[in-house]
């Protein structure tokens, strides 16, 4: 490191509290705090949606997993890719057009307020879970940029994403998220992607020094390209996280188009992650942990000037999804938690400062929160998979039911999501973390209690169902359309 990489790593944290505190002048509104205003543009919307979904573990987990297996190592990405194009082609249109906050609000307009509490529980424990993945990753980046001891990095790190988030919300976060999606394409795909491929010899070199499954499109595994595409794939289409970038899009075009190109962009990272991690076995084909590849090819093989600017492309890797994690744990725990059990509800439209400063807070507790777990744990693709496995364990089949199936009930999406969720938890303390068996029990067992007490119960009212299908038409709501409260929803 050069005291040219030291500048731009320096100015580019500079950069992301200045734009914090930009952001905070342009919040006025429990709206503009948590969703931008709803008002994104596609080009804004595209990149912030690409910054959030591709973070620590999409960056440094992806090379780490091309370092161990190779081009099939994309598959992590890819699947997310996957995810978030579906998500957009078939869903995002309709998601943005109920104008809620959370994924909890959206499961009470669906079946009554039966289940909010509960899938805001989980939700809260996947959007942590996310949080932490990302801030665990500083402790890579900030080691190779100035030497840090783990636990300072951790905090150093966490502590500037805290900040610009408490500062203005869903607005810094956006600001930043562009910036750092900029960086990141010019850092890790227009500089650190060829250059570690020339550095390795080119593809023929490659292929010459690795065995043949480093080059074929399954070597991973088929069985593992199958969980991914259950944990990942699907969990891009009902992650909080996820959901209140829609919620930012200005119209449905923006919310359809702007994510299909997100998708799109995931894919082509997904493949430069693999062929950085290839190139990086060639070179140091002894590395103590696979996930050490990103930050050991960008500290040897890169030339001074271009070093800084490819770790704050990882910086910004790590930070836009960090923070988007982060404003949606904390608008879970406020506005599905705490408030319910307060017996209160959070209105769509304007906000008293009151409600601004509420959100505040809670940003700044769940911060403190991530990196107290951050500095705990160490294994970013662990913490990854209990997120997703929570999330997709517990929540994808009252989602994608309440979406697609008009027999579904609220008795029935709550068995689903204490069903599945708790049987993703025990299997995976009974078969560990990373084994297949917890999502695919998890999901099964989710699907069946879904189905067999929604058929046994009553179906859902007729008047919540209407004003649920006048919701996703984008029809004018009445004031009985709100989400509904947990003080007088039916349990």
């Amino acid at each position: 490191m050069t005291a040219v990489d030291y500048t731009v790593i320096v100015v580019y944290l500079a950069g992301m509290l200045a734009l914090g505190w930009w952001g905070m002048r342009r919040t006025t509104s429990t709206s503009d705090f948590l969703v931008a205003g709803r008002r994104l543009g596609p080009v804004m919307y595209s990149g912030t949606m690409a910054a959030i979904v591709l973070g620590g573990a999409s960056t440094i987990g992806g090379v780490g997993l091309g370092y161990q297996y190779g081009l099939s190592g994309a598959w992590m990405v890819v699947t997310i890719g996957l995810g978030l194009l579906a998500l957009s082609v078939f869903f995002s249109a309709r998601i943005a057009r109920l104008k809620v906050y959370t994924v909890s609000q959206m499961l009470d307009l669906r079946y009554g307020g039966s289940s909010g509490l509960i899938s805001g529980i989980v939700m809260w424990a996947y959007t942590l879970m996310l949080a932490v993945t990302s801030t665990i990753a500083y402790a890579t980046i900030f080691d190779v940029i100035f030497g840090l001891d783990r636990v300072v990095a951790i905090v150093l790190g966490g502590t500037i994403v805290v900040c610009y988030s408490t500062l203005g919300g869903m607005w810094s976060i956006t600001l930043t998220d562009m910036v750092q999606f900029v960086v990141k394409t010019v850092g890790v795909l227009l500089l650190l992607l060829p250059i570690a491929v020339v550095k390795a010899g080119g593809f023929t070199a490659m292929k010459s020094e690795l065995p043949h499954g480093y080059f074929s499109p399954m070597g991973i595994g088929g069985q593992t390209v199958f969980t991914y595409v259950l944990i990942y794939s699907f969990g891009m289409l009902i992650g909080q996280d996820i959901w209140q970038r829609v919620f930012t899009a200005r119209d449905d075009r923006v919310a359809r188009l702007g994510g299909t190109t997100a998708g799109a962009y995931c894919l082509a990272y997904a493949v430069a992650g693999a062929v950085i991690g290839t190139a990086a076995k060639v070179l140091y084909p002894e590395l103590g942990t696979p996930d050490d590849a990103f930050a050991t090819i960008v500290k040897d093989a890169l030339p001074v000037g271009v070093k800084g600017l490819v770790l704050a492309a990882a910086l910004s890797a790590v930070m836009s999804t960090s923070s988007g994690a982060l404003i949606a744990c904390a608008t879970v725990a406020n506005n599905d938690i705490w408030a319910r059990l307060r017996g209160r509800t959070l209105r769509t439209g304007g906000a008293s400062h009151d409600e601004v400063g509420g959100n505040r807070v809670f940003i700044l507790i769940m911060g403190v929160a991530v990196i107290g777990i951050s500095v705990a744990l160490n294994n970013v693709v662990e913490a990854l998979t209990v997120a997703y496995n929570v999330l997709v364990g517990g929540l994808l089949m009252p989602i994608l039911g309440g979406l697609l199936w008009k027999r579904g009930t609220g008795a029935g999406a709550l068995s689903s999501v204490g069903v599945g969720g708790l049987t993703v938890i025990a299997l995976m303390m009974w078969k560990g973390i990373l084994a297949n068996e917890p999502i695919y029990a998890g999901l099964l067992a989710s699907l069946v209690a879904y189905v067999a007490v929604s058929l046994a119960t009553r179906p859902t009212d007729a008047a919540i169902l209407d004003v649920w299908r006048r919701r996703l038409a984008g029809e004018p709501a009445a004031p009985a359309s709100e989400p509904a409260s947990p003080a007088t929803a039916n349990a």
